[in-house]
Protein backbone atom coordinates (compact mmCIF):
# COMPACT_ATOMS: atom_id res chain seq x y z
CA UNK A 1 0.00 0.00 0.00
CA UNK A 2 2.81 2.02 0.80
CA UNK A 3 4.34 1.80 -2.52
CA UNK A 4 1.28 2.47 -4.26
CA UNK A 5 0.95 5.93 -2.55
CA UNK A 6 4.39 6.74 -3.43
CA UNK A 7 3.88 5.46 -6.91
CA UNK A 8 0.37 7.71 -6.80
CA UNK A 9 1.88 10.58 -5.65
CA UNK A 10 4.96 10.65 -7.91
CA UNK A 11 2.44 10.27 -10.99
CA UNK A 12 1.12 13.46 -9.87
CA UNK A 13 3.97 15.34 -9.76
CA UNK A 14 4.60 14.72 -13.02
CA UNK A 15 0.94 15.16 -14.73
CA UNK A 16 1.49 17.40 -17.83
CA UNK A 17 1.07 20.92 -16.92
CA UNK A 18 -1.79 22.94 -19.28
CA UNK A 19 -0.68 25.49 -21.47
CA UNK A 20 3.23 24.33 -21.22
CA UNK A 21 5.94 25.48 -23.87
CA UNK A 22 5.56 22.21 -25.70
CA UNK A 23 1.66 22.38 -25.53
CA UNK A 24 -1.23 21.33 -23.70
CA UNK A 25 -1.80 17.62 -22.77
CA UNK A 26 -3.37 15.57 -24.18
CA UNK A 27 -5.92 13.48 -22.68
CA UNK A 28 -5.40 9.32 -22.47
CA UNK A 29 -6.75 7.30 -24.81
CA UNK A 30 -10.53 6.24 -23.55
CA UNK A 31 -9.60 2.36 -24.07
CA UNK A 32 -5.77 2.22 -22.99
CA UNK A 33 -4.38 -1.12 -22.74
CA UNK A 34 -6.69 -2.53 -24.81
CA UNK A 35 -6.59 -3.70 -28.52
CA UNK A 36 -9.32 -2.70 -31.19
CA UNK A 37 -10.34 -6.02 -33.54
CA UNK A 38 -8.47 -4.66 -36.17
CA UNK A 39 -5.12 -4.62 -34.00
CA UNK A 40 -5.50 -8.34 -33.22
CA UNK A 41 -6.54 -9.29 -36.59
CA UNK A 42 -3.17 -7.49 -38.04
CA UNK A 43 -1.00 -9.85 -35.31
CA UNK A 44 -0.95 -7.17 -32.32
CA UNK A 45 -0.69 -8.29 -28.74
CA UNK A 46 0.00 -6.25 -25.65
CA UNK A 47 3.11 -6.88 -23.59
CA UNK A 48 0.93 -4.68 -20.09
CA UNK A 49 -2.92 -5.10 -19.94
CA UNK A 50 -3.08 -2.25 -17.55
CA UNK A 51 -2.60 -4.35 -13.94
CA UNK A 52 -0.88 -7.62 -14.97
CA UNK A 53 3.17 -7.67 -14.77
CA UNK A 54 3.33 -11.49 -16.26
CA UNK A 55 4.95 -10.60 -19.42
CA UNK A 56 7.85 -9.27 -17.44
CA UNK A 57 10.63 -10.06 -15.72
CA UNK A 58 13.72 -8.58 -13.62
CA UNK A 59 17.06 -8.63 -16.00
CA UNK A 60 18.88 -11.71 -15.10
CA UNK A 61 15.89 -12.66 -12.33
CA UNK A 62 12.67 -14.43 -12.39
CA UNK A 63 10.50 -11.83 -10.57
CA UNK A 64 9.61 -8.55 -11.22
CA UNK A 65 11.76 -6.01 -8.94
CA UNK A 66 9.24 -4.59 -6.51
CA UNK A 67 10.06 -0.91 -7.46
CA UNK A 68 8.16 -2.10 -10.51
CA UNK A 69 4.31 -1.54 -10.29
CA UNK A 70 1.01 -1.44 -12.09
CA UNK A 71 -0.37 2.12 -10.89
CA UNK A 72 -3.48 3.21 -12.67
CA UNK A 73 -2.79 1.48 -15.79
CA UNK A 74 0.62 2.04 -15.80
CA UNK A 75 3.88 0.47 -16.10
CA UNK A 76 5.65 2.53 -13.25
CA UNK A 77 8.69 2.72 -11.24
CA UNK A 78 9.97 5.78 -9.25
CA UNK A 79 13.55 5.05 -8.45
CA UNK A 80 16.44 3.44 -9.44
CA UNK A 81 15.94 -0.39 -9.78
CA UNK A 82 16.81 -3.07 -11.83
CA UNK A 83 15.93 -3.38 -15.61
CA UNK A 84 13.23 -5.14 -16.78
CA UNK A 85 13.04 -7.76 -19.65
CA UNK A 86 10.20 -9.23 -21.85
CA UNK A 87 9.26 -12.99 -20.53
CA UNK A 88 9.45 -13.17 -24.31
CA UNK A 89 11.97 -12.97 -27.16
CA UNK A 90 11.63 -11.25 -30.22
CA UNK A 91 13.30 -10.93 -33.84
CA UNK A 92 11.45 -8.84 -36.67
CA UNK A 93 9.12 -7.05 -34.64
CA UNK A 94 6.88 -3.97 -34.34
CA UNK A 95 6.65 -2.60 -30.95
CA UNK A 96 4.57 0.50 -29.44
CA UNK A 97 4.64 2.21 -26.20
CA UNK A 98 3.07 5.61 -24.83
CA UNK A 99 5.89 6.74 -22.12
CA UNK A 100 6.51 10.03 -19.84
CA UNK A 101 9.34 10.61 -17.54
CA UNK A 102 9.89 12.62 -14.79
CA UNK A 103 11.91 16.34 -14.92
CA UNK A 104 15.77 15.13 -15.39
CA UNK A 105 14.71 11.55 -16.26
CA UNK A 106 16.46 8.97 -18.27
CA UNK A 107 15.85 5.62 -19.37
CA UNK A 108 16.03 3.20 -22.41
CA UNK A 109 14.05 0.43 -24.18
CA UNK A 110 16.51 -2.25 -25.90
CA UNK A 111 16.22 -5.04 -28.32
CA UNK A 112 17.06 -8.05 -29.13
CA UNK A 113 18.55 -7.96 -25.60
CA UNK A 114 20.14 -10.99 -24.39
CA UNK A 115 21.93 -11.62 -20.88
CA UNK A 116 25.05 -12.62 -21.63
CA UNK A 117 26.31 -9.70 -19.48
CA UNK A 118 25.88 -8.60 -16.00
CA UNK A 119 24.22 -5.30 -17.69
CA UNK A 120 21.54 -5.46 -20.87
CA UNK A 121 23.08 -2.13 -22.56
CA UNK A 122 26.20 -4.09 -22.92
CA UNK A 123 24.62 -6.74 -25.65
CA UNK A 124 21.38 -4.84 -27.51
CA UNK A 125 21.03 -1.45 -29.50
CA UNK A 126 18.91 1.12 -27.30
CA UNK A 127 16.52 3.54 -28.03
CA UNK A 128 16.73 6.25 -25.67
CA UNK A 129 13.81 7.83 -23.39
CA UNK A 130 14.62 10.78 -21.50
CA UNK A 131 13.28 14.74 -20.62
CA UNK A 132 14.99 16.34 -23.05
CA UNK A 133 15.64 19.66 -21.58
CA UNK A 134 17.21 18.86 -18.34
CA UNK A 135 19.38 15.16 -18.98
CA UNK A 136 22.86 15.42 -19.58
CA UNK A 137 22.60 12.88 -22.81
CA UNK A 138 20.05 15.37 -24.25
CA UNK A 139 23.10 17.73 -25.01
CA UNK A 140 24.15 15.86 -27.76
CA UNK A 141 22.02 14.68 -29.97
CA UNK A 142 23.41 11.27 -30.22
CA UNK A 143 22.28 9.88 -26.91
CA UNK A 144 19.43 12.34 -26.71
CA UNK A 145 15.29 10.97 -26.74
CA UNK A 146 14.82 8.16 -29.58
CA UNK A 147 18.51 8.65 -30.66
CA UNK A 148 19.78 5.01 -31.00
CA UNK A 149 22.22 6.20 -28.53
CA UNK A 150 25.52 6.38 -29.03
CA UNK A 151 25.20 5.54 -33.08
CA UNK A 152 22.54 7.49 -34.78
CA UNK A 153 21.44 11.34 -33.69
CA UNK A 154 17.88 12.41 -32.57
CA UNK A 155 16.27 15.74 -33.80
CA UNK A 156 15.17 18.61 -31.88
CA UNK A 157 11.62 19.50 -30.89
CA UNK A 158 10.08 16.33 -31.04
CA UNK A 159 9.60 15.10 -27.56
CA UNK A 160 7.11 16.34 -25.78
CA UNK A 161 7.77 18.25 -21.83
CA UNK A 162 8.45 16.18 -18.64
CA UNK A 163 5.01 14.37 -17.45
CA UNK A 164 3.62 14.56 -21.05
CA UNK A 165 2.96 11.26 -22.79
CA UNK A 166 5.03 10.85 -25.60
CA UNK A 167 4.92 7.42 -28.69
CA UNK A 168 7.67 5.56 -29.55
CA UNK A 169 7.69 3.18 -32.44
CA UNK A 170 10.33 0.72 -33.09
CA UNK A 171 10.37 -1.75 -36.23
CA UNK A 172 12.81 -4.02 -36.66
CA UNK A 173 13.17 -6.70 -39.66
CA UNK A 174 16.12 -8.35 -40.51
CA UNK A 175 19.13 -5.67 -40.50
CA UNK A 176 17.16 -2.86 -40.90
CA UNK A 177 15.68 -0.89 -37.90
CA UNK A 178 13.57 2.12 -37.41
CA UNK A 179 13.16 4.40 -34.09
CA UNK A 180 9.79 6.75 -34.37
CA UNK A 181 8.48 9.38 -31.69
CA UNK A 182 5.24 11.37 -31.96
CA UNK A 183 4.51 9.92 -35.61
CA UNK A 184 8.14 11.15 -37.22
CA UNK A 185 11.11 9.11 -38.22
CA UNK A 186 13.77 9.70 -36.29
CA UNK A 187 16.88 7.10 -37.00
CA UNK A 188 16.88 4.38 -39.15
CA UNK A 189 19.75 2.06 -40.04
CA UNK A 190 20.89 -1.19 -40.97
CA UNK A 191 22.52 -3.51 -38.53
CA UNK A 192 26.18 -4.93 -39.64
CA UNK A 193 26.31 -2.10 -42.84
CA UNK A 194 29.96 -0.55 -43.03
CA UNK A 195 28.15 2.21 -41.71
CA UNK A 196 26.95 0.56 -38.90
CA UNK A 197 30.60 -1.43 -38.33
CA UNK A 198 32.00 1.53 -38.13
CA UNK A 199 30.20 3.45 -36.07
CA UNK A 200 30.90 0.27 -33.69
CA UNK A 201 34.39 0.33 -33.63
CA UNK A 202 34.78 3.93 -32.58
CA UNK A 203 31.87 3.12 -29.71
CA UNK A 204 31.81 2.03 -25.96
CA UNK A 205 30.25 -0.91 -26.93
CA UNK A 206 33.48 -1.72 -29.58
CA UNK A 207 34.83 -4.82 -26.20
CA UNK A 208 31.66 -6.39 -26.50
CA UNK A 209 31.47 -7.90 -29.90
CA UNK A 210 28.31 -9.81 -29.99
CA UNK A 211 26.86 -6.19 -29.46
CA UNK A 212 23.98 -5.94 -31.36
CA UNK A 213 24.36 -9.02 -33.15
CA UNK A 214 21.60 -11.31 -31.74
CA UNK A 215 18.87 -11.58 -34.50
CA UNK A 216 16.18 -12.51 -31.71
CA UNK A 217 16.26 -11.48 -28.02
CA UNK A 218 14.01 -9.65 -25.20
CA UNK A 219 12.56 -6.23 -25.03
CA UNK A 220 14.24 -4.63 -22.34
CA UNK A 221 13.34 -1.39 -20.02
CA UNK A 222 16.03 0.40 -18.25
CA UNK A 223 15.28 0.93 -14.48
CA UNK A 224 18.64 1.58 -13.32
CA UNK A 225 18.72 5.76 -14.25
CA UNK A 226 17.31 8.70 -12.74
CA UNK A 227 13.56 9.34 -12.51
CA UNK A 228 10.02 8.26 -12.34
CA UNK A 229 8.97 6.22 -16.09
CA UNK A 230 5.23 5.82 -16.35
CA UNK A 231 4.37 3.44 -19.45
CA UNK A 232 1.28 2.59 -21.09
CA UNK A 233 -0.56 0.80 -24.22
CA UNK A 234 2.76 -1.56 -24.89
CA UNK A 235 2.04 -3.56 -27.99
CA UNK A 236 4.29 -5.58 -30.30
CA UNK A 237 3.87 -7.77 -33.56
CA UNK A 238 6.09 -10.62 -34.82
CA UNK A 239 6.70 -9.33 -38.34
CA UNK A 240 6.86 -12.27 -41.13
Amino acid sequence: MIRRLLALAVLALVAPVTGSAQGASSAPPAAANTLTAAERAAGWRLLFDGTSMSAWRGYQQDAMPPEWMAVDGTLTKIRNTNDIVTREQFGDFELLIEWKVAARGNAGIFYRATEAETKVYWSAPEYQLAEDSLTPDSRNMLTAVAAVYGFYPSKRGVAKAAGEWNSTRIVAKGAHVEHWLNGQLIAQYELGSPDWTEKFKASKFAPYPEWGRAKRGYIAIQGDHNGALSLRNIKIRELK
